[in-house]
């Protein structure tokens, strides 16, 4: 699995990092999140597909 972020639309919603902390983050001086983890452990998958499905502005991308 490989995610990506289009920091087009991400407007820092901060959904993603609920669904998956371990792989996003939104540092405090920053309004986009961080992508930690392009590359998860299959172990996070699941939550990275609930953190794609949950972003309002459906600004990451999954490939696998």
């Amino acid at each position: 699995m490989h995610i990506t972020v289009d920091y087009e639309l991400c407007e820092g919603h901060g959904q993603c990092i609920l669904a998956a902390p371990e792989v996003f983050d939104l540092p405090d001086d920053s309004e986009q999140v961080v992508l930690l983890d392009p590359d998860p452990p299959p172990v996070a998958y699941a939550a990275v597909i609930q953190a794609a499905a949950m972003c309002p502005a459906q600004a990451l991308r999954i490939e696998d």
